[in-house]
């Protein structure tokens, strides 16, 4: 696993397995988001079989697949609402941590995140956003 933490309550990794649920947990995280789509994955890692490995150990599981085209405000909301509503610390993944990167930034730019700290803080965790400072500047205002 390449956990790499971007706040106190949001990490991002890469593609995890179903074997890594154990040491999430004892990581400290209450809540799993996946955001890789079905499609890109094989029946072993995709979200059910996820979803019942992280549920086996205790750890919540949410499903809300991502591509640039459903980067949209409203799954903006429904991950921003999926770490702030839980218990504990989230790990969120996909194929590389890029796209759970990128939907935590335009979540802090829709609450009126200072852009230059958005991406100062996802470039520390190893991604490089700047790309999307366009997008970022629009969505902050």
């Amino acid at each position: 696993m390449d956990i790499r933490q971007i706040s106190p309550s949001y990490s991002v990794s890469p593609q995890i397995a179903p074997t890594d649920m154990g040491a999430i947990k004892a990581a400290g995280f209450t809540r799993i988001i996946c955001n890789r789509p079905d499609s890109e994955n094989p029946p072993p890692m995709q979200a059910e079989a996820m979803a019942q490995a992280a549920e086996a150990e205790g750890l919540e599981f949410v499903v809300l697949p991502l591509t640039h085209d459903t980067m949209t405000p409203d799954n903006i909301d429904k991950q921003m609402d999926a770490v702030e509503s839980a218990e504990g610390p989230v790990l969120a993944y996909c194929a590389s941590g890029t796209r759970c990167s990128v939907i935590w930034s335009l979540g802090q730019a829709s609450a009126g995140g200072n852009v230059d700290e958005i991406l100062g803080t996802v470039a520390k965790a190893g991604y490089d956003l700047s790309g999307l400072r366009p997008r970022l500047e629009q969505i902050a205002g």
